[in-house]
């Protein structure tokens, strides 16, 4: 059996959590200001965001998968900890000296590539580590640390500008100063945050995790026996079949028979044909000799995920559209919406920007506090129930933004968000670390990843086309798309079912 771990043990292994989060945030704030100023038009800021979702898509179940199987002198997590860690440093210094659109593309898209690399085993990392009864604590405290190090990262922009007289607007084409000396801090806190963790922290071993997890990984391997009787390879075909055959069709009807140019929906639909592929590879593997790899056995517990995970699958969808969502729209929507400007490089626009900086520092400082405090009503309550007011809250919150025209007034909306990000970012792990084995902790934490990025895909490929064409290219209605969203994420935590 796990034993518990003190308090600063905890803090100690969440710690790294707090350079990540330094550099997603910086990310969140500013990359569409990014793209905007080296010439981006709005309806085309989705796809361009589009690098971050596929990423994490491809790279988390494969480090989860090779996390698994590692064991190194640095131990079985922390070696891709610091690997990504060295990675995403070296982005955030490259990412605000883009010369054109299509380097920041591509420099966000090896930034988010590095940053997962770093951020799956974390999760898994929790699994690992701690008994089911302190497993809420763990995720909270990561929460704590992703609050904290978002709301330093998101208001430095501010912070420069208004405490030291740092350039907050710059000639046409060019990244402010304040924006990219907020990189180049973030480089070094996420390196330096990551070491602590890695460090400070230790691991127990595969042999030891086997023997503490003895009976659940032997019900799980008679369980895999039973699913491969039943399951043949057939599913394979039948499934990738529909899949590929959807996919391929729905694009064909919109570039021939709508002639639709917004390549955004190509994304989604190919990606959809794509992962029917995938699967009859996988189909075709199991019928040779060579079914025995890491490609077949992600398709493989894919298809045997936990009831409770498929169930938060459904939540976590709304969820994570409804941020993307936000992360890609509040820049504009603010600053068009309630300061009036459209124009990057002017002072009011650049003004309105660093205030969204602001904002996304408050709701992150207020989910570190409420982090502690969700913890508590958890405890009081259920995970379920504190996750089900917290996302309504959150939807409701987003909803408000249409209605407020006063800046200052967001910031009680933001309270509203930080509480539901604060939830998000723990309690469908902690519900979802009880139900899975120790020998796939990390594979799954990796796939659960899908149900974060499908997400914000669809949000990628889609809201641009709908923002265009449904509310001509007014920004604030995705963040009311986003509320609905997030509110339907809400009801739908009812029906998870939560037990280990």
């Amino acid at each position: 059996m796990k034993k518990k771990l003190s308090f600063w043990q905890i803090w100690n292994m969440s710690f790294g959590f707090l350079g990540i989060q330094f550099g997603f945030a910086l990310q969140n704030a500013n990359v569409s200001r990014i793209f905007e100023t080296l010439g981006a038009d709005i309806d085309k800021i989705p796809i361009l965001w589009i690098a971050a979702p596929v990423t994490g898509l491809i790279i988390q179940p494969i480090i989860g998968h090779m996390s698994d199987k590692t064991w190194t002198r640095l131990g079985r997590r922390r070696p891709y900890f610091l690997t990504g860690a060295i990675l995403s440093s070296l982005a955030l210094m490259v990412m605000p000296n883009s010369p054109y659109l299509w380097v920041a593309a591509g420099m966000l898209w090896i930034m988010d590539a590095s940053i997962n690399i770093s951020m799956e085993p974390f999760r898994a990392f929790v699994g690992d580590m701690l008994p089911s009864e302190q497993r809420t604590n763990g995720f909270a405290m990561q929460s704590f640390f992703i609050g904290t190090g978002a709301v330093i990262a998101s208001g430095l922009p501010y912070i420069m500008t208004n405490w030291f007289g740092i350039a907050n607007t710059a000639p046409e084409g060019t990244i402010p100063d304040s924006v990219k000396y907020s990189f180049y801090i973030g480089a070094v806190v996420f390196l330096l945050a990551v070491i602590w963790t890695v460090a400070s922290s230790k691991e127990y071993s595969p042999e030891e995790l086997e023997r503490m997890s003895e009976k659940s990984d032997t019900l799980n391997d008679e369980d895999s026996k039973q699913y491969n009787k039943e399951i043949k390879s057939k599913n394979y075909f039948i499934n990738g079949s529909v899949w590929t055959l959807t996919g391929l069709a729905v694009s064909a009807y919109f570039y021939f028979g709508l002639n639709l140019t917004d390549y955004g929906v190509y994304v989604l639909f190919v990606g959809c044909a794509i992962f029917g592929l995938l699967q009859i590879i996988a189909g075709l593997l199991l019928q040779t000799s060579l079914n025995q790899n890491g490609f077949v056995e992600v398709i493989t517990d894919l298809y045997k995920m936990p009831k409770s995970m498929k169930q938060l699958a459904f939540v976590q969808f709304f969820s994570w559209f409804a941020l993307f969502a936000m992360w890609i729209y509040t820049t504009p929507a603010v600053t068009h919406h309630i300061y009036g400007a459209t124009d990057p490089s002017t002072d009011l626009y650049n003004k309105g920007a660093d205030w969204v900086g602001v904002l996304m520092a408050v709701y992150n400082g207020f989910a570190a506090i409420m982090a502690f405090v969700i913890m508590w009503i958890a405890k009081l309550t259920s995970r379920k129930t504190v996750h089900l007011i917290s996302l309504m809250i959150g939807g409701l919150s987003l909803l408000s933004f249409f209605y407020i025209k006063n800046p200052n007034l967001l910031l009680v909306s933001e309270l509203g968000i930080g509480l539901a990000w604060a939830s998000i970012l723990a309690m469908p792990y902690a519900i979802l670390a009880g139900s899975l084995p120790a020998k796939k902790m990390g594979v799954y934490m990796g796939i659960f990843n899908f149900f974060i990025v499908i997400p914000q895909i669809t949000a990628a490929a889609i809201l641009g086309f709908i923002v265009k064409n449904m509310f001509a290219n007014n920004a604030i209605y995705a963040l009311i798309v986003g509320g609905v969203s997030m509110m339907l994420a809400g009801i739908l935590v009812l029906f998870v079912e939560d037990k280990n």
